[in-house]
């Protein structure tokens, strides 16, 4: 199947929320810890955002200059206007502000290195260049969930991995999808509970009242799913349905680890790997 990169980024989003059952996350169905979300609610989102992804690459085909850092600067504003557009879609619902973040960094880094033949993940560490610096340091009056991790923890969240070129997504979850086998639920879902297992979510921290301990506790869960074998087993099946519950009772979200699966299943896409 041939599509573009923005398709592609589309069928990304519309993969994840599609797959089911997500612990901490929207699915077909559950709404799980996110009640004013549904399903619907993320088909809305994700279609509104596709004159920002088409921008995106747009973008990277076209950029000539030598600092791909004002090639990230162009890109953010592109990303705020396509904010307005994902509130304008939702009723002011936060859907997808993360994914906007990771997604636009990813379409317009993959149409750039596809025309000046560079290699993705280093064209967005070049992208990303001093944005930790940039943001948190020199901003501490931002408070998103991001920020006051980096305050408390020192962790920079998602500004973090993207300085660093997502080593989550090119070291541990590409692969980890390129060699699992199984239906596209069963290799997704094993996915994102990969990235569980390493990641430091900071929408998990906050939802666990700054409490970094919950990162941990996932973690051990998710490396206990994958060990039974995954989705592809009758007792992986079982712990993850168990999970998924917890996670709703605890009122936990993993919002965080699914903008990490989005962009993994968008590069997937994009190699013929899903």
């Amino acid at each position: 199947m041939t599509n573009s990169i923005t398709q592609n980024a589309l069928r990304a989003l519309l993969y994840e929320v599609a797959t089911q059952p997500k612990p901490g996350l929207v699915d077909p169905v559950s709404s799980g810890p996110h009640p004013d979300m549904d399903i619907y609610t993320f088909i809305d989102s994700s279609l509104s955002l596709e004159s920002y992804l088409k921008a995106a690459e747009m973008l990277g085909q076209t950029f000539r200059q030598d600092n791909l850092t004002d090639m990230f600067f162009e890109l953010r504003q592109k990303g705020l206007a396509a904010e307005q557009e994902m509130y304008a879609a939702t009723d002011n619902i936060n859907t997808h502000k993360g994914a906007i973040f990771a997604l636009g960094i990813f379409v317009c880094a993959e149409s750039y290195a596809q025309t000046q033949q560079a290699e993705l993940f280093t064209t967005i560490r070049q992208m990303c260049t001093g944005l930790v610096e940039h943001d948190l340091n020199k901003n501490n009056n931002l408070q998103t969930a991001g920020t006051k991790t980096y305050q408390k923890y020192g962790y920079g969240g998602a500004r973090q991995e993207a300085q660093n070129g997502y080593p989550i997504v090119e070291q541990v979850a590409l692969p980890f999808l390129k060699k699992r086998t199984g239906c596209i639920q069963t290799r997704i879902l094993d996915t994102l509970m990969k990235i569980a297992s390493v990641a430091i979510d900071s929408n998990l921290i906050k939802r666990a009242g700054g409490d970094i301990s919950a990162v941990t506790w996932v973690q051990e869960q998710a490396k206990k799913y994958l060990a039974l074998g995954g989705y592809q087993t009758v007792q992986g099946k079982e712990f993850l349905l168990a999970f998924n519950q917890e996670m709703t009772d605890k009122n936990y979200s993993l919002g965080g680890c699914a903008d990490l699966l989005i962009v993994t299943i968008f590069v997937a896409l994009e190699r013929n790997y899903l």
